[in-house]
């Protein structure tokens, strides 16, 4: 049957791009016809659902070179149990129109789904889940969505708790009872004490017992596994459900048989013990999973708990205590020593010390004064601090780096498809081993009490929770454990590659070097010196440029004047150019200078004597003749040389990556001890030098900070933004340091290793688990109530190895950190 969808369209300019958008749709298979309204920028498909989807639809537009506006939707789940659950969860969601796609992460309990606006809203989603047998905890219309949804995890934590209670107080009488039958016939004075126990008062106590756990406790799984199986699949539900409904049915009959005079007392035909243990055992384990995977989630919730609740705001000269979400940007907010500050914001009166420990990962206070940048949640040290607001809410940096981290937690690692794969199929495997068990114990005569117990032992003990908890636990432990130590993963994936690095290229300015250049010549042979400075920072003030801003304030500093720049244009890492009181003014390298056939005959032994100096030489051309010379000069950050020798310890070899010109880049290299060295290229030559290393063989990680690192930063395998740089280079990387350190490229590539290393371990248990017990339980040497307690057992050793990676993984972070350290302010928030 065939569909139509409407597709807000992204990126087109002309009509040519309608008629791209048009061609690459009608292209697709399962497309029957699509028409692009340029006017609306919207494109009309009809197509068949069950040959193409939506995503494919949008990954089509996208390979054309355009864009689908599309939403996302964060939701959390309960009633999840093991890995076919999340398969059930995304079946559902997916199947609705308009779903681009659905991830759902089971550590997490989240389902993260993108979708087309206006074809699909939350409330049908929401159905969605539900009618595959889940919940969703509703967060709309609730202040704080976190606390909503703590409640409902904790709600549930207490539920299983409960049924725990339930479970003890019927499964402990009959466990012990169990136990007094199995040896009475050894102690012969138990018959002698208890008669009735002859004429069949065994088997009637244990069912007294039992049922009250089957109904109660076993509910949940009776109703999770009906639920699934309507849904055309097979979760842990089902097995649980299969293994103690067997054993219960089969005791009720054999309890019937005794009434009837079928079988004696004597016989214990009957098992109800072995059902309420294993129900009561399973939600033992459903208990401490859920508990323990609340302690994955610390490091995100310990950030969210930074942000202070009231704010002190000055309104008609008094101060005002007002709750932080009444803050809005152009308050001016007094912060006495000792308390955090509540948003981002800027000096303007005060001078202190901040500690900025729990977002950048750096040690040391950072000293404030008048026009210091200020983060929300961080500490103030020393003195009264008043800063104006400049983002609040959602736009702090802290807000972002939550944000950013819950994305990243959301993400599945592509490791994960292994577990997922083995997943879909695992339970219906598991119920076809148990049949064979049955069938096996049948033939080979053993009788059909031994096979129905070696077959309920091989439904309990499979435990596909283990397999789908394994990488998005030590996931999540990672991420957050990053964030602690100021390092933002864009996703899992990018979190997954960074192990894999082999060759680290940077950039130099403001990277490898502090970016806070300065003016140290001015060679102006046929012009006044401070009319050449004048006319040059004119235009450079409409530039990011970390040179640019070295200019400007050189001449701020003379106190000159001034002009507005006209016609302002970036040439895109080979310098600007303006119009400055009517001449045509070009600020470039010398290289792209001779480029434009601009004669720098007579300023070539001055441009080259001051880039054997180490310092950046830029050429200021006035309507197309030399004009001067601007000697800039940046430091090396202190702990560049140490970082880059960690790197190269660690078997990466490092590489500089720069526009800046052959020498001054070679003596910065030589000094930080870098051996190769790309220089005098534009951003698209960087990107050219990145796939070069990257045909060598090499997974290649690209470190920036500025706007023309971003397209080098996309090409990287892993691009690492500098938190000290622009939001662009952030927007582009999969990693951002919110400190300025170089450090912290060591510590993301550990962070990385060591979190890879926990999530080999996680699935290799997980997997050598099942492979090893099943075949036990087929054989018959595993008793369904110890099956449980296994079953129980593995997730939690999966959850307890990656909350392991808490401790090792900031022990082993800090062991990177030189005692010496400098810490930097951050001069743009992270952009997610």
């Amino acid at each position: 049957m065939t569909q139509q969808i409407e597709l807000p369209i992204t990126g087109m300019t002309c009509a040519m791009c309608v008629k791209n958008v048009e061609r690459g749709l009608n292209k697709q298979d399962g497309v029957s016809e699509a028409v692009v309204n340029f006017a609306t920028e919207h494109a009309i498909v009809n197509y068949d659902p069950a040959a193409v989807n939506v995503g494919e639809l949008v990954a089509r537009v996208e390979k054309s070179g355009y864009g689908v506006a599309t939403a996302k939707l964060d939701l959390p789940i309960t009633g999840m149990t093991c890995a076919m659950c999340v398969k059930n969860v995304e079946r559902a969601i997916n199947k609705q129109s308009g779903i681009v796609d659905a991830s759902v992460n089971l550590a997490t309990e989240h389902a993260t789904v993108r979708y087309v606006p206006g074809t699909v809203s939350r409330r049908d989603v929401i159905a969605a889940v539900e009618k595959a047998g889940y919940g969703v905890v509703d967060t709309t219309d609730i202040d704080v969505p976190e606390d909503a949804e703590a409640i409902a995890r904790q709600a549930e934590i207490d539920r299983q708790k409960r049924l725990i209670s339930i479970g003890a107080v019927f499964t402990l009488p009959l466990f012990v009872l169990s136990m007094t039958r199995h040896f009475m016939h050894t102690f012969p004075i138990i018959m002698e004490t208890f008669p009735w126990l002859m004429w069949g008062g065994w088997p009637f106590v244990f069912g007294l017992l039992a049922t009250p756990v089957m109904v109660i406790v076993g509910r949940q799984y009776m109703v999770g596994a009906y639920k699934s199986l309507r849904n055309g699949s097979a979760n842990m539900d089902v097995l649980v459900a299969m293994g103690s409904l067997a054993a219960y049915v089969y005791s009720v009959g054999a309890l019937v048989a005794i009434i009837v005079g079928r079988i004696s007392p004597q016989d214990n035909a009957e098992y109800f013990e072995t059902a309420a243990v294993i129900l009561t055992l399973i939600t033992v384990g459903k208990f401490l999973e859920a508990r323990a995977k609340g302690r994955t989630s610390e490091a995100i919730k310990k950030l969210i708990g930074l942000a202070p609740k009231t704010a002190t705001v000055l309104r008609n000269g008094t101060e005002q205590q007002v709750p932080v979400d009444d803050v809005v940007p152009g308050d001016r907010i007094v912060v006495k020593p000792g308390e955090r500050i509540p948003v981002d914001g800027m000096v303007i009166e005060g001078r202190s010390s901040v500690d900025e420990s729990m977002l950048t990962g750096e040690s040391l206070p950072v000293n404030k004064s008048a026009g210091s940048e200020v983060i929300g949640a961080t500490i103030n040290k020393q003195g009264r601090l008043i800063f104006e607001a400049t983002r609040v809410g959602k736009e702090t940096a802290l807000a972002q780096i939550v944000r950013l981290v819950q994305q990243a937690q959301g993400s599945k690692a592509p490791i994960q498809r292994v577990a997922d794969r083995v997943s879909g199929v695992f339970v219906p495997i598991v119920i076809v081993l148990a049949a064979l068990t049955f069938a096996g114990w049948l033939i080979a005569e053993a009788g059909f009490t031994a096979a129905l117990i070696n077959t309920v032992a091989v439904l309990v003990i499979a435990c596909p929770c283990a397999l789908g908890l394994a990488t998005p636990t030590a996931i999540m432990v990672g991420t957050g454990k990053g964030a602690e130590a100021g390092i933002l993963f864009k996703n899992s994936e990018s979190l997954e590659t960074a192990k894999r690095i082999q060759t680290i290229a940077l950039d130099k300015t403001g990277t490898i070097t502090e970016g806070k250049p300065r003016v140290t010549d001015v060679v102006a042979p046929d012009n006044d010196a401070s009319e050449l400075i004048r006319l040059a920072a004119s235009v450079e003030k409409a530039s990011e440029h970390p040179l640019a801003e070295a200019v400007v304030q050189y001449a701020e500093a003379q106190n000159i004047t001034l002009s507005e720049p006209q016609n302002f244009e970036n040439m895109e890492g080979r310098g600007v150019q303006a119009q400055i009181d009517g001449k045509q003014l070009q600020i470039s390298s010398p290289r792209y200078a001779t480029d434009q056939n601009i004669d720098l005959t007579t300023l070539q032994p001055d441009i080259e004597r001051l880039q054997s100096a180490g310092k950046t030489a830029v050429v200021v051309s006035v309507n197309g003749q030399s004009a001067g010379v601007i000697a800039i000069a940046d430091t090396v950050r202190a702990q560049s040389a140490a970082a880059i020798a960690q790197l190269q310890q660690q078997g990466i070899h490092v590489a500089m990556i720069t526009g800046d010109n052959e020498k001054t880049a070679q003596a910065i290299a030589t000094e930080v001890g870098i051996n190769t060295v790309v220089a005098d290229v534009r951003p698209d030559e960087k990107v050219a030098a990145v796939k070069q290393l990257q045909q060598e063989g090499a997974i290649v990680g690209m470190v920036g900070d500025g706007i023309n690192d971003a397209p080098a930063l996309a090409q990287a395998d892993v691009g690492i933004a500098i938190g000290t740089g622009t939001d662009i280079a952030m927007e582009a990387s999969d990693v951002t340091l919110i400190s300025g350190d170089l450090h912290g490229v060591v510590r993301a590539i550990e962070l990385s290793r060591i979190t890879m290393r926990t999530i080999y371990q996680n699935l290799f248990w997980a997997f050598i688990y099942n492979i090893i017990l099943i075949p036990v339980a087929m054989s018959g040497f595993l008793q369904p109530m110890f099956a449980a307690a296994a079953m129980a057992f593995s997730s939690i050793f999966v959850i307890s190895n990656s909350l392991r990676l808490r401790n090792r993984s900031l022990r082993q972070l800090r062991e990177h950190m030189p005692d010496d350290s400098e810490t930097y302010s951050m001069a743009k928030s992270p952009a997610v």
